[in-house]
């Protein structure tokens, strides 16, 4: 005999709360929650030197650079992401829960979440109208994919490779040098 099973519908407000309390980190899609996995200290160094960097050209202006932790809400998409590495300009109060206005998002692609990152997570950021840059970064290889929107939307890529000096980050008006990505990775 055939048995069914019901997949709990989770609201917004539950995963919050429920987000305040847990141990482990939660991504939330219309209604399902989905356990973060652990990284790397590959991918970790990656994520650091993306930040620190992001976040010392970025000292004096209304934009700062946050890690993991920081949640984005893509009401669009009935999502919360946790992006490695997500940029704000917006005035948000600093007990907020999660960011709504991101310029730039960057995920540091593994095994686990590539097809993710790549798909669903791609498509859903782009939904977000401040959205000006998605950057996918590879941690075992030296190759970073920028998506930018254009004039008529997400048109553009631009893949970087071991043989490019710098990454063009439009968004921030800033390049970040792929020797700096990859510091103490290789």
């Amino acid at each position: 005999m055939t048995q069914q099973a019901r997949i709990p519908y989770i609201t917004v407000e539950d995963y919050l709360e429920g987000e305040l309390h847990s141990d482990i980190r939660h991504e939330y899609v219309a209604g399902q929650v989905f356990a973060m996995v652990g990284s790397t200290l590959g991918h970790n160094r990656v994520v650091g030197n993306i930040a620190t960097f992001l976040n010392s050209r970025l000292r004096g202006t209304p934009c700062s650079a946050y890690v993991s932790d920081v949640k984005v809400r893509i009401e669009a998409a009935d999502a919360f992401y946790y992006p490695d590495v997500v940029v704000s300009c917006e005035a948000a109060d600093l007990s907020a829960l999660y960011l709504t206005e991101p310029v730039l998002v960057v995920e540091v692609l593994s095994p686990s979440t590539e097809t993710t990152d790549r798909r669903e997570k791609r498509l859903n950021y782009q939904k977000l109208p401040s959205l000006k840059e998605y950057v996918l970064v590879a941690p075992d290889a030296v190759q970073v994919e920028v998506y930018r929107r254009g004039q008529a939307g997400w048109e553009e890529v631009e893949i970087y490779g071991p043989e490019d000096t710098a990454v063009r980050l439009v968004s921030l008006d800033l390049a970040i040098p792929v020797a700096e990505i990859y510091t103490g990775v290789r």
